[in-house]
């Protein structure tokens, strides 16, 4: 029987750089798939697009006048036809593109056809009447991912750009599309592969008395993975931020101006507003862009003691919007001061709270007394009627809510799901276990289990293992056509 340490080191050497990477992929259905990939509504042209063997023979059954698909990658205009030579349903353009060079990497054929309600609809009966049958959502690029056209990273990235709602998110998603995450993913696991190479290189040296390679180096390249884990997972809180958007709550007494601020902002009259206090009785919730970064901003009850049961039932609901909330703008109106009421409030409050001194075109200067307003995270003069002071809010925003991001400029990769960051904290804990293990003196054998659960961590991000429910939750969030 094989020594034990000889038993790890060929383990390892299989675990290691020798073993493929890429693993192998589930079986692929072989039926042909067809949708419509534009949303519905009114609209010059519309897309059906069809996926999977028979593609190009729903073609040539939907275009009679065509005796062989068209050449690859060239738009062709053709008369569609109901199948067996039925009525003309539309003239639209087809695009070929044979496997494996699509973005499914089977066949597909794309029909650019008249939009509206009608015509694409008869498009899609027809091609499913010649044999294809309904896409399920998301399946034309659960397709691309089954079959090595993108990983998971991608391919959820796909979703996010459809979805995305800023352009902060926005660009953070054409970053995972071209592959800025799955490359860090892909050097994180390098390194993972890189400390099993160290340690067998270890191990089958392990009577001399100085080894090849030190236990104290591999563990300070450990150190060196879990530092890069870090810097990755740290930008988790603002990834969860820009995919939500920025809780942002307008608070203070009534009539101080909240619902005004609320309304210039948003560039619009979403709120009422009186001379008469406590108009808004219950919270109004819009999102908008500033700098780029998503906000929902967030229109309050004015906070006072009250006895009026609709009005207290308003301001219990601002309380709880401000528990939530990730900025509180604290409306005080610039030709009063504070009360003792307002810092009352205030100290209730854990979020960063920014000052606005509100009605500041009623006054020369500012009059307020911010005197024991403690924690202020800033303090803008704004008049909703002037639009003093706006443009100083929407870049102060995002330099509190997005502050890393706003420095990169998006250059780093960020994480935006929640199954990304519970996969590289189980890495990176793993990865500290092994190093801490060596630290402590364990036996490096004992100390490298640590090693296979971090890697296989990282390989689930990708999607190089994965399990089809979880291929269910990533793929159902997407819309039918994608």
């Amino acid at each position: 029987m094989a020594a034990p340490r000889q038993v790890l080191a060929d383990r390892l050497r299989l675990g290691g750089p020798n073993r493929s990477f890429l693993g192998s992929l589930t079986s692929v259905d072989v039926d042909t798939i067809a949708a419509i990939s534009t949303g519905p509504g009114a609209g010059a042209i519309a897309m059906v697009r069809v996926s999977g063997p028979a593609a190009a023979e729903i073609l040539l059954c939907l275009s009679p006048a065509l005796e062989r698909a068209p050449a690859p990658r060239t738009a062709r205009l053709v008369d569609l036809c109901e199948p067996d030579g039925g009525e003309i349903i539309d003239r639209a353009i087809a695009t070929y593109y044979p496997e494996p060079a699509s973005y499914t990497g089977e066949d597909v054929v794309e029909f650019a056809c008249h939009g509206g309600a009608i015509a694409p609809r008869l498009v899609l009966e027809a091609c499913l009447a010649a044999g294809a049958r309904q896409a399920e959502a998301g399946e034309f690029t659960k397709r691309a991912y089954l079959r090595g056209k993108l990983d998971l990273v991608e391919a959820e990235a796909v979703s996010d750009l459809i979805d995305a709602r800023s352009r902060a998110f926005h660009r953070a998603a054409l970053r995972q599309m071209e592959r800025g995450l799955s490359t860090r993913i892909i050097g994180l696991r390098e390194g993972l592969v890189r400390l099993e190479a160290l340690l067998v290189h270890h191990i089958d040296f392990p009577e001399e008395d100085d080894p090849p390679v030190a236990l104290d180096v591999i563990a300070e390249e450990a150190a060196g993975v879990v530092e890069k884990l870090d810097a990755l997972l740290v930008t988790a809180p603002e990834g969860e931020l820009l995919r939500e958007g920025a809780l942002t709550v307008f608070a203070g007494r009534p009539n101080a101006g909240k619902s005004s601020v609320f309304n210039a902002l948003l560039g619009e009259e979403r709120a009422i507003v009186t001379e008469e206090p406590g108009t808004t009785r219950d919270a109004l919730e819009e999102t908008v862009q500033l700098g780029g970064f998503p906000f929902r901003l967030v229109d309050t009850a004015g906070l006072r003691a009250s006895e009026g049961r609709v009005e207290q039932l308003g301001i219990e609901v601002a309380r709880r919007y401000l528990k939530g909330a990730d900025i509180v703008l604290f409306c005080i109106p610039a030709c009063e001061e504070t009360s003792e009421e307002d810092r009352s409030f205030l100290q209730e409050i854990t979020a960063p709270v920014v000052l606005l001194a509100t009605k500041a075109d009623l006054v020369e200067g500012y009059q307020g007394d911010s005197t024991g307003l403690s924690g202020l995270a800033g303090a803008v003069r704004v008049s909703a009627i002037t639009g003093q002071g706006l443009d100083q809010i929407r870049q102060l925003l995002p330099e509190l809510a997005y502050s890393e991001l706003v420095d990169s400029q998006g250059d780093e990769p960020i994480l935006t799901r929640q199954r990304h960051v519970r996969l590289l904290k189980t890495a990176r804990s793993e990865v500290e276990l092994f190093r801490s293990s060596l630290v402590g003196g364990l036996p490096p054998e004992i100390a490298s289990t640590h090693l296979r659960p971090a890697e296989t961590a990282l390989e689930e991000v990708l999607g190089v293992i994965t399990v089809d429910d979880v291929l269910d939750v990533v793929f159902r969030e997407f819309c039918v056509g994608k």
